[in-house]
């Protein structure tokens, strides 16, 4: 089983956790990854936040700030604002998400049997599709983010696009390869 939670990405002088924003968000999991320029990544429980208290971080630190939303180290959803209040989304491992997103018809029996019928890997197929179209403006979205948070993104959104479309066994990894692309300085030992 995988980790199931939020990767909150922010900038700050100090510990995230410290924030009054992370009231009642103890249950961190390991230290804060930390990257140049006061950037840091907390790693909490599923429960523990939700992307409501974004808005309260970004206010707090007067920075952009994200948080992917991990579900089982399989797949995550991404949120991005900037300080004027522009949100941007995105998904990590389509393929995963479009497993989730699948509608079950309602004449379906038996969950389990459906899930091995050439109807639902057909259904998964479009739904592959229906995210895909989206990559484009989600890159588009986390380009302008970058920018707005001070990094070096590339020009072009096709580094981003390939990112949003590319697979990990886990989500964490492609989140920070996410923001590794997106021009922020790759995380510091410490």
């Amino acid at each position: 089983m995988g980790f199931s939670g939020h990767l909150v990405f922010a900038r700050s002088s100090r510990p995230l956790r410290e924030s009054p924003v992370f009231e009642g968000a103890e249950e961190a999991v390991g230290p804060e990854e930390r990257r140049p320029g006061g950037w840091r990544t907390v790693q909490l429980r599923q429960g523990a936040w939700n992307v409501e208290r974004l808005p309260a971080l970004v206010d707090r630190t007067g920075h952009p700030a994200c948080v992917a939303d991990v579900s089982d180290s399989d797949l995550a959803l991404v949120t991005g604002l900037d300080t004027t209040g522009r949100r941007w989304q995105a998904w990590l491992n389509l393929d995963a998400v479009a497993r989730l997103l699948v509608e079950e018809p309602d004449d379906v029996e038996d969950q389990i049997t459906w899930l091995y019928t050439p109807a639902f890997h057909e259904a998964v197929r479009r739904k592959r599709a229906e995210l895909d179209k989206a990559v484009p403006e989600d890159a588009e979205g986390a380009l302008a983010w970058a920018r707005a948070a001070g990094a070096h993104p590339p020009a072009e959104r096709a580094p981003i696009e390939k990112v949003l479309r590319s697979q990990e066994p886990f989500a964490e990894d492609l989140f920070s390869t996410l923001l590794d692309t997106l021009g922020f300085p790759g995380p510091t030992t410490a």
